[in-house]
């Protein structure tokens, strides 16, 4: 089983060994897809968590009682079709191909199941046509 999460951390947990400890204590894979951490600030993770549904659930629990917050992430890309001008600039950020511009009829084709909601085609599309739906 698969759970994508948003991880806030504290100040103070900042230092925790955090993918170390699930994959020793729980058995579960995280695959970072954005991290934004500094020193003596609070930190956030975009993770997807894979492995058994039991050990995900506590492995949640384990990240809540270090404090440290834990959210689904169920937002999505949306694209306006009807503001896009279908200049790809966008598929040249997007790390998984997910944007990609049709060899046929040169528009731009949004394969949902390859995101990973880095976000990173949201400042990239000049004509703001991306945006998430949250």
């Amino acid at each position: 089983m698969k759970k994508r999460l948003t991880l806030t951390f504290p100040k103070r947990t900042i230092h925790m060994p955090i993918t170390y400890r699930l994959a020793k204590d729980f058995n579960v894979a995280a695959n970072i897809f954005r991290a934004q951490v500094a020193p003596d600030q609070v930190g956030k993770l975009l993770v997807e968590l894979s492995g058994d549904i039991d050990q995900l659930d506590e492995a949640i629990e384990w990240l809540q009682a270090n404090n440290i917050g834990v959210s689904l992430v169920n937002r999505e890309i949306i694209i306006d079709q009807d503001v896009c001008v279908h200049c790809g600039l966008c598929t040249g950020v997007c790390p998984t191909e997910a944007l990609q511009l049709d060899p046929q009829t040169h528009k731009l084709t949004f394969g949902r199941s390859r995101c990973i909601m880095c976000e990173q085609c949201i400042p990239s599309c000049p004509v703001q046509a991306i945006s998430t739906n949250l």
